[in-house]
């Protein structure tokens, strides 16, 4: 079941972050690199903000994150969005990815159950119109954290 109601608007992919969402619809999590100084960079856009470059590649994140912050609403942003509330929105930082931070959903938590330094792992989810969004869901704090 999807996190929001399928009435919930889609998201209207960019020039900057068409790519982004293609990719998503391959259920690959990936944030641009630049080529000259390997920064990474997200929301995403046409020149990197370090150093200008124009050329930059695609990177995958890792399957697993950490909560950086978060909040649970109660007054919805959007009229559809009224069906979900209370919803969370999380801040999702990924090891290896400096700098990059990805603003989602934890699907199936409680707001008790969400904290700072939470570890998730993406699931996608379907949005409106069959678009896959990433979400994610919180990992067992018995579960063992993967190898580095």
């Amino acid at each position: 079941m999807p996190y929001f109601p399928s009435t919930f608007p889609a998201v209207a992919p960019t020039l900057d972050d068409r790519r982004f969402w293609e990719l998503c619809a391959n259920r690959r999590l990936c944030f641009q690199r630049c080529d000259d100084c390997g920064g990474l960079r997200h929301p995403p856009t046409p020149l990197c903000p370090r150093c200008q470059s124009l050329s930059c590649n695609w990177s995958e994140a890792p399957s697993i994150g950490r909560i950086f912050s978060y909040t649970v609403v109660h007054h919805p942003s959007h009229a559809d969005a009224k069906p979900a509330i209370p919803y969370n929105v999380v801040l999702v930082e990924f090891d290896g990815f400096d700098g990059v931070r990805l603003v989602s959903n934890v699907i199936d938590a409680a707001p008790a159950d969400l904290a700072v330094g939470g570890r998730v792992e993406i699931d996608w989810d379907e949005g409106t119109g069959g678009q896959l969004l990433p979400r994610f869901r919180l990992i067992p704090t018995d579960r063992p954290a993967p190898a580095s």
